[in-house]
């Protein structure tokens, strides 16, 4: 399915000096109390400031964003987005780069129905404090930062990768209209950077599913195979912050007591929906952290906490596709889900891998060189149901 064509705009954007002028709103004040608060959590994260190899492009990234923002904010979207707001794309020009902002409507849109404000989205992702550098166990040669906060995820991509993500992005937000609490990780921004005259990166923004990340002790990528799979893990007492997979999660299982079934139906209701896009490779994001006593059951009195019953939007089709979770009252709460001890940090990832003939190529010298064992590179339909597979192996 090809991308709809775009009607490029071109505009001159009044944005701050990058690494300078802060946003104001209420993350930019809530930024000065988390540069003040114990770092442990940061550790294993690299601070891009002055010196660093990537300070002058996520400064770019930084100034860009904060004035396309800007644009939503002037201009905020009064209904669903249109196939126009789909194939829109907007080119602001600033002092040495190009910043474009692809189908930006439709994300301003979605970001509203996630109940993210403008101002706090673009206070955490403008030059109000550094981004991270997260160094990542991934085979992909992109790049990966977070926003000073940790909140928002941004990843470099291929273009294909872009137009593949431009593609499905109407049926992706149809699925969350209908599934309010699908796993898939939500996509807030999909944007281009091209210095000078050179050639355009391009990168997206997402919600990061491992937030708020203070109290995390494990992290895993889980495709549901074996080849490749294995992390080593940090030495005992390491601050470095690892991702793990498959192999290391060997042995461990996710106690969701009565939470389960309805992580079961999710996971079938999502990877159908990659499935009918031909999509493969994606990976569910899990990570582990420790209840605390009055965390424990529907009679929690953490003040931080509220319990709620939150129904999905249900068709005849799927008179069961209703949520009952007990979600915590943080930002990113969609993706987290608590069990009878521990709370569980959920959410599909890398949505742009599309099975064509590269990867059908790829699945056939994998299937030659790795005889009798289980890769990534296997069919939209056996790889949904594999995943759903190992979910319900792992989980109880």
């Amino acid at each position: 399915m090809a991308a709809p064509s775009p009607g490029p705009r071109e505009v001159l954007a009044p944005s701050p000096e990058a690494g300078c002028r802060p946003a104001t709103s209420t993350s930019g004040r809530r930024g000065l109390l988390w540069r003040l608060r114990d770092k442990q959590a940061r550790l294993g994260l690299f601070e891009i400031g002055p010196g660093h190899e990537l300070h002058q492009l996520t400064c770019m990234m930084q100034a860009g964003l904060w004035a396309a923002t800007q644009v939503s904010m002037d201009h905020p979207p009064t209904g669903p987005p249109t196939e126009e707001d789909f194939s829109e794309v907007l080119t602001q020009v600033h002092e040495g780069f190009e910043l474009g902002t692809l189908a930006g409507p439709a994300f301003a849109w979605l970001r509203h129905s996630l109940g993210l404000a403008e101002g706090d989205y673009q206070a955490a992702l403008g030059p109000g404090g550094p981004y991270l550098q997260f160094l990542s166990t991934s085979k992909s040669k992109a790049s990966f930062f977070l926003s000073h906060d940790q909140r928002f995820f941004l990843k470099t991509q291929r273009r294909r990768e872009v137009r593949a993500l431009l593609a499905h992005l109407p049926r992706y937000v149809q699925h969350l209209q209908r599934h309010p609490h699908s796993l898939l990780a939500r996509l807030l921004g999909v944007h281009s950077l091209r210095v000078a005259r050179g050639k355009k990166k391009f990168f997206i923004i997402m919600q990061s599913v491992f937030y708020p990340a203070g109290r995390i002790s494990e992290r895993y990528d889980i495709k549901g195979c074996e080849v490749s799979r294995w992390v080593e893990p940090a030495p005992e007492g390491s601050p470095l912050v690892l991702v793990l997979k498959d192999l290391n999660f060997q042995g461990k299982t996710i106690d969701l007591g009565p939470q389960r079934s309805w992580l079961l139906h999710q996971m079938e209701l999502d990877t159908a929906f990659l499935r009918e896009l031909n999509v493969l490779d994606y990976s569910l994001l899990m990570a582990f952290q420790h209840l605390h006593e009055d965390e424990r059951g529907p009679g929690s009195s953490l003040i931080f906490r509220t319990a709620r019953s939150v129904r999905g939007v249900q068709s005849p089709e799927e008179p069961e596709s209703q949520n009952r979770r007990l979600l915590p009252d943080s930002p990113n709460a969609l993706h987290i889900l608590d069990g009878p001890e521990q709370r569980y940090f959920l959410g599909l990832v890398d949505l742009s891998t599309v099975y064509g003939l590269r990867k059908r190529l790829e699945h056939l010298w994998k299937t030659l060189r790795y005889p009798g064992r289980t890769f990534s590179t296997v069919s939209p339909a056996r790889y949904a149901r594999r995943l759903c597979q190992w979910v319900e192996a792992h989980t109880e």
